[in-house]
């Protein structure tokens, strides 16, 4: 793929898990509705900070893997496509049949600002599975020829931005996108669509090479 292939790739698969509910999003509805939009927003800067930092960690060990080590790029490969097809396989079989708001706990109305704000960044940064994500989704959008650790920050960077322009769509609307949301139909509709994409990406990442 060319650089803007591998971009316009990764924006139209970073939207889809971006708007897929999960941990994220219950915490950010959740913070909205308990304690105001403005604490909402910082709830969803905390996460993409998070975020960024185990982008920025995962880009730099990457590149410096990748670089070094054809068995490290053919282990990391199957690896990441066993992992990518577990998780799609999973969601298609069993997905789940709605986001559990209550499951987010300690969302106080009389929380500080900074208190909503670092709970957002350690749901992500104490979260190995992000880390773990990102290892294995961001090297099959890695153009051949370009920078591996700048590359994958650039990616990771836009995921952040879109994650963070989603979360705020959510705090704009929260009532309404809430209830849409919480819909077992809509709930088991995006996890199966997002199942058959990280099946596919799996199976593309098991027939890249390097």
């Amino acid at each position: 793929m060319t650089v803007v292939q591998s971009l316009i790739a990764f924006v139209v698969a970073a939207t889809l898990l971006s708007i897929t509910p999960g941990v994220d999003t219950a915490m950010v509805l959740r913070t909205a509705t308990g304690s105001g939009a403005r604490r909402g927003l910082l709830a969803a800067a905390g996460i993409g900070l998070g975020c960024l930092v185990w982008g920025s960690a995962v880009a730099v060990g990457l590149g410096a893997l990748l670089a070094a080590s054809e068995i490290a790029f053919t282990a990391l490969k199957w690896a990441g496509a066993a992992y990518l097809m577990w998780m799609g396989i999973r969601l298609i079989r069993s997905p789940r049949q709605s986001i559990d708001l209550d499951a987010v706990g300690g969302v106080q109305r009389a929380d500080r600002p900074a208190q909503v704000f670092v709970r957002g960044f350690l749901t992500n940064i104490l979260n190995p599975k992000v880390g773990v994500f990102y290892i294995t989704f961001l090297p099959q959008f890695v153009p051949a020829g370009a920078n591996v650790a700048l590359f994958s920050f650039l990616l990771s960077l836009i995921h952040v931005v879109i994650g963070t322009a989603w979360l705020g769509i959510l705090i704009a609307a929260t009532v309404p996108l809430t209830r849409t949301l919480s819909r077992p139909a809509v709930v088991r509709s995006i996890d199966r669509l997002t199942g058959g994409v990280f099946i596919a990406f799996g199976i593309k990442l098991a027939l890249a090479r390097r």
